[in-house]
């Protein structure tokens, strides 16, 4: 297995792997707008939160090393960290980003209402800002904090903001945090292993947890006694999860944290678009809001775009 190594590239490498990364980002945003669409029916389809989120997520891993195991020679790789920092941060990621977040969060969706619920996790967005700046010396333009603060304003304008925070908010805000830290965690580690190892590690040590968490609390049963729609909706999540994963961890080692995650915010018009389309959910309501949306992530992908970048890794 070969790894990449961080190195100075001209500066026409430089820019053509950030505008890769964000392109990855794009994609990522459009596969995370139907999953959350589609995460809202298969958690009710499943009744349990947990064992919902631990199945798909096992399917999740799944699919991640079938792929590395048929497209090794297509760059779907992994690489072993060398160092002990490495191994311990590929540990926390499988912890803090594959298992415990994926718990606090499901059950808190549970009990909370879901435009909260969303506007919560979409404060992602300002964790990461804030952690990039100051752990991963990233720069932040007046374009990008226009941007932000756009993609916040927006998302504030379709869900009304936060009318009550309970238990079950701060279950949700708690695993956006963890998501934040592994982010930054996770650009760092990205320095020395392919974005393929890092997404493994994060399904398949966050799903060995998640596993060993349900055996626990004595559930088990419920991953092994599913009906054939609750198979069908992990199957269609876990596969959605899955390129979620391999296209987020590509985009991130190749652009920003910052820019990667405020790209991702796009994927609120197209949970919207969804629910217009198949549920019958009026845009008309939120059209303004959205289109607020729009226009921050169209600023934050031109200010990504545009700036100068650090040193990547290449293999």
């Amino acid at each position: 297995m070969s790894r990449p190594t961080t190195r100075r590239t001209p500066g026409a490498t430089l820019t053509g792997a950030r505008r890769t990364g964000i392109q990855l980002a794009l994609a990522t945003a459009v596969i995370s707008g139907f999953s959350v669409f589609f995460n809202a029916d298969g958690v009710r389809a499943f009744g349990d939160a947990t064992a919902y989120t631990t199945a798909k997520n096992a399917v999740a891993a799944i699919v991640l090393l079938a792929v590395v195991a048929i497209g090794s020679r297509a760059g779907a790789r992994l690489t072993l960290p060398r160092t002990g920092r490495e191994w311990a941060a590929l540990a926390a990621i499988g912890l803090v980003g594959g298992s415990v977040p994926f718990v606090l969060f499901f059950e808190g969706l549970a009990r909370a209402s879901s435009p909260q619920a969303a506007f919560l996790h979409k404060t992602l967005l300002v964790w990461v800002a804030l952690l990039a700046v100051v752990f991963l010396g990233e720069r932040l333009s007046l374009f990008h904090l226009l941007a932000i603060a756009l993609l916040v304003i927006g998302q504030i304008g379709l869900v009304g903001g936060i009318s009550s925070f309970g238990g079950a908010e701060a279950m949700i805000l708690g695993a956006t945090v963890m998501w934040a830290v592994e982010v930054v965690v996770a650009k760092w580690l990205l320095a020395g292993v392919s974005s393929w190892t890092v997404g493994v590690a994060r399904m398949v040590l966050g799903s060995v947890v998640l596993i060993v968490w349900v055996g626990v609390r004595g559930d088990l049963g419920l991953l092994t006694s599913m009906t054939a729609e609750q198979a069908g909706w992990v199957l269609l999540t876990g596969v959605l999860l899955a390129a979620y994963v391999a296209t987020w961890f590509a985009a991130l080692q190749r652009a920003q944290a910052v820019d990667v995650t405020a790209v991702l915010v796009l994927a609120a018009p197209v949970t919207a678009v969804l629910s217009n389309v198949t549920d019958g959910v009026p845009l008309r309501p939120q059209l303004d809001w959205l289109m607020v949306v729009l226009a921050g992530g169209a600023l934050a992908v031109w200010a990504a775009w545009r700036a100068r970048s650090a040193p990547v890794a290449v293999s």
